[in-house]
């Protein structure tokens, strides 16, 4: 693939553009040989293929099992997700970590400005405790073109990060609070405060640390507790280099390079149209060297706005296709 091929992709600022994704499609299934076996397993001429939706989406669980590349190269990083010492971890191995970065840096200043504006502080001490979240390298990069003394990561110290939170508020700076819901959860109950300059966005992450709450009773929470009116949210994984940003109600939207789309549970070329749930699909044009095309466990349902929603996971993630491919 071109090195210009990212460049092509981030300049896109309208609809989510097609054509880039199908010859994304035909790179990958030429050099990627896990997809292409995948591809072929399911009898598909790449030449047949002509729209999105007749694009295969490999399972992620694929990620657990095999290495996940176009070509070979030794990666520049490998990404890893979180987990318990008797599961499986999804390992990505990224070729360029600059892609990544551009990636993380474009969306967030479509979303919300330049991050220089901000002072960023980093709730996340599950993930500040691996090495190899990529989480945890998208802000530390954020962190550090913040350019500002303030910003920074917090494992426990809430009393700290409060004092700060306050010492900010008072000087009305713009403040990004990104953190893991547990985190942030213990956080609000320990220092209730009123932030009118903060963005509070969680990323997820409950994993058994507390008893699960529903969307609305979290950010309920948050919002009465942190005296904000909405909770932002990020939607993004180890397997992508692309995050979807939600800025209230749980409602998230993709950049120009990032679409969703939702599948049959049992078919997985049926694609659904607006408002019905379903599995969700996501092409990641960053995936430029492991695969763009990625059939998650999260189930979700599309807005007509083309924003959408993640409503909970498939009971049984062991998703259907791999057995496509046993070992």
């Amino acid at each position: 693939m071109n090195d210009s091929f990212a460049g092509r992709i981030f300049a896109e600022r309208g609809e989510f553009p097609e054509n880039l994704a199908l010859e994304l499609f035909r790179f990958q299934y030429m050099t990627n040989a896990l997809y292409r076996a995948y591809v072929d397993a399911l009898k598909i001429n790449p030449a047949s293929v002509r729209s999105l939706s007749a694009i295969p989406f490999l399972p992620i669980q694929f990620f657990k099992t095999r290495p996940v590349v176009c070509g070979e190269f030794e990666p520049a990083v490998v990404f890893e997700s979180s987990g318990t010492t008797t599961t499986v971890n999804s390992r990505h191995l990224v070729k360029d970590t600059g892609i990544y970065t551009r990636s993380f840096m474009e969306a967030f200043r479509l979303f919300y400005g330049d991050v220089k504006d901000f002072v960023v502080l980093g709730l996340l001490p599950s993930y500040l405790e691996r090495q190899s979240s990529s989480l945890v390298y998208m802000v530390q990069e954020m962190i550090r073109r913040s350019g500002r003394p303030e910003s920074g990561f917090y494992l426990y110290e809430h009393e700290k990060l409060a004092a700060t939170l306050q010492e900010l508020e008072a000087r009305q700076q713009p403040v990004l609070l990104i953190g893991v819901t547990f985190a942030l959860l213990d956080f609000a109950e320990k220092f209730p405060m009123q932030l009118r300059h903060t963005i509070v966005m969680e990323t997820g992450g409950m994993k058994g640390r507390r008893e699960e709450w529903t969307r609305e009773e979290l950010h309920a929470f948050l919002g009465q507790q942190l005296g904000v009116p909405a909770i932002h949210a990020e939607y993004g994984m180890t397997e992508l280099l692309s995050q979807a940003y939600s800025k209230g109600n749980g409602i998230f939207y993709c950049p120009p390079w990032m679409k969703v789309l939702v599948r049959d549970e049992n078919d997985p070329f049926q694609l659904y149209a607006e408002n019905a749930a379903g599995v969700i699909n996501v092409i990641d044009l960053a995936n430029i060297y492991s695969c763009a095309f990625i059939a998650t466990d999260d189930i979700g349902r599309i807005h007509a706005d083309g924003g959408f929603e993640v409503m909970g996971r498939l009971d049984n993630s062991a998703l259907r296709g791999c057995s496509l491919m046993v070992s």
